[in-house]
């Protein structure tokens, strides 16, 4: 019997399964995902390169090329290389200077780890769980480079998109921390398509690593060596958004639900 006034809870639904479909067949709820991963491409490619507009995200270009460089470095060192300089810069790009240990490794790891990094955050993209786990690493990659930033602008916006970061957390239960996540791994998957067009428009101090493989291959022109490394990051793209979709099938209420048993907020 129940009692006098009592309202039943409804039923929590249970998981969604899809017995008919592809695994790698898009549910109405990740269809936005793959839209929104081309817009955000078109966007980063604008803001990267129309002049004034660079300075709104100088922080997250510092984020990009810092681990772009981080990348160079472990390779460097797990190769019996010496790093002599680093140079992390919005408008003169990235450079790690090395001397010993194996070039070619050392200058694949940088594309090859920006586009497996920018894998993890747009896998983020289609789950909140996730992008809950990975933003701590965002965090902490967007404080960083303050370490060698004097520039009072670029310590203000850096402190804006670290609050916005915290601030997603709390909007809709974490589920904004997912679209912030796939905008950083646009950006990460396709550095090398933003590294070749500062080479191009912007003629930077630091060569790209695609400059770098022709001086390393010269029988392989630079143009060429960019279409290589820029289709390569085509494929990862590729294969980072089908395993997204094959392994995220959860619905939105479905990902709060999840998500609230981390650090629920």
């Amino acid at each position: 019997m129940s009692e006098p006034g009592y309202i039943p809870r409804p039923p929590v639904a249970p998981p969604v399964h899809y017995p008919h479909m592809s695994p790698v067949a898009p549910t109405h709820d990740q269809v936005p995902v793959l839209y929104v991963i081309v817009v955000y491409a078109v966007v980063i490619f604008a803001f990267w390169n129309i002049p004034g507009v660079r300075a709104l995200i100088v922080p997250l270009k510092l984020f990009t090329i810092g681990w772009h460089e981080l990348c160079h470095i472990v390779l460097a060192v797990l190769t019996g290389g010496t790093v002599e300089k680093v140079t992390i810069d919005p408008d003169l790009g990235g450079s790690t200077l090395v001397s010993g240990g194996h070039p070619p490794s050392i200058l694949a790891a940088g594309y090859i780890g920006s586009a497996l990094f920018g894998g993890v955050l747009i896998l983020a993209g289609f789950d909140t769980l996730v992008a809950k786990v990975v933003s701590f690493a965002v965090g902490l990659g967007l404080v960083a480079p303050l370490a060698l930033v004097r520039n009072k602008l670029t310590i203000l916006l850096t402190l804006l998109y670290e609050g916005l970061l915290i601030g997603f957390w709390f909007i809709d239960h974490s589920q904004a921390l997912r679209w912030y996540c796939l905008f950083l791994g646009v950006m990460n998957m396709f550095y090398a398509v933003w590294d070749v067009a500062d080479d191009k428009y912007f003629r930077k101090a630091n060569d790209s690593d695609a400059t770098q493989w022709w001086v390393l291959f010269p029988r392989v022109s630079a143009h060429l060596w960019a279409t290589i490394w820029i289709l390569f990051e085509i494929g990862a793209l590729i294969g980072f958004v089908l395993l997204g979709i094959a392994a995220f099938k959860l619905t939105p209420e479905q990902m709060r639900e999840e998500a609230a048993n981390f650090l629920p907020t």
